[in-house]
């Protein structure tokens, strides 16, 4: 993972970290460098991790680093910016704060950059195991999986794009707006059944991508918006399944949704909730289930592979 835009000191003190656990790198103008490491807010030393602000880093020019990071092309990253972000080489994200420069209601730029939030994304094999057993060994289904944000909702959709291509040897399409699933430039290995579209539109892209590259599943992250529903009914009416991303957590918002199943996160690496499209409380039923075990303990409804609670 290159992070060679990042100040001398600030890439030297990373080195010495280990790299499984950074999951962000905060940068603000004139203050401490800020990181998350194993879940919590840190200070970044020369040595690492300190909690000792007197011996944290100080980022002096954050403009300068978003500088190097687009490669000193500004114009290549216009459009992503509007969004409030870039994502570079290795689906590395990077959030900007400064001055929004608008145009009616639209955001046109970002103007004299003041904090980035530098994301690292992590491939973590087999954090989709529970979910994929639970609601994909035995066939396709849709599935949408929402938390706040910094939970591990791409990380999941990645990992779930892997273990669908290795065990279904099915077409997978993953409509990846924003690099971050698959990852900008080379990107990474997904699977040799996987097929990855780049676009910001996902009604049109995945309208064009059915008819060309004939998917079994689509994947894709960040859903919001009227457009993206459609996006998802387009795909579920022509008999595809789709595996979905959302910042949304109020139910009553997601029920509506063109989903058969549910996944919230709450947090790195804890189990995830898994429900029906009524919100009861789903899990596999075989006995080596890893998933829900907790909320089938109490009375059960027997049904096609899956127990709910009553």
């Amino acid at each position: 993972m290159k992070l060679t835009f990042l100040p001398a000191d600030v890439c030297a003190a990373v080195g010495n970290l280990n790299l499984n656990y950074l999951t962000e790198i905060r940068l603000r103008r004139a203050q401490p460098v800020i990181i998350e490491y194993s879940g919590e807010y840190r200070y970044l030393s020369a040595g690492g991790v300190t909690a000792r602000r007197e011996a944290a880093l100080v980022c002096a020019d954050v403009a300068d680093v978003l500088y190097r990071a687009m490669g000193g092309c500004v114009y290549s990253y216009a459009e992503e910016l509007k969004e409030g972000f870039i994502t570079i080489s290795g689906g590395i994200r990077i959030g900007v704060a400064g001055e929004y420069v608008t145009d009616g209601s639209e955001i046109k730029t970002i103007a004299r950059p003041t904090s980035l939030n530098i994301r690292i994304p992590h491939l973590a094999e087999g954090c989709s195991e529970a979910v994929y057993r639970a609601l994909f060994a035995d066939g396709l289904n849709s599935v949408l999986i929402y938390s706040r944000p910094g939970c591990g909702k791409t990380t999941m959709l990645r990992d779930l794009a892997r273990r669908i291509s290795k065990e279904k040897k099915c077409n997978v399409l993953v409509l990846d707006v924003r690099s971050e699933i698959g990852g900008a430039g080379a990107g990474y290995d997904l699977g040799e059944t996987v097929d990855v579209v780049r676009s910001a539109n996902k009604l049109s892209s995945i309208q064009s991508a059915v008819r060309a590259m004939k998917p079994d599943i689509v994947i894709t992250d960040e859903l919001y918006g009227e457009g993206d529903m459609k996006a998802v009914k387009f795909a579920r009416d022509c008999g595809i399944a789709v595996a979905a991303s959302s910042h949304i957590c109020e139910r009553e918002q997601l029920k509506p949704m063109p989903f058969d199943y549910f996944v919230h996160l709450t947090a790195i690496n804890a189990e995830p909730e898994i429900y029906d499209k009524n919100f009861d409380t789903v899990c596999n039923n075989r006995s080596d289930d890893v998933c829900g075990r907790a909320a089938c303990d109490g009375k059960k409804e027997e049904g096609a592979g899956f127990c709910r609670t009553l």
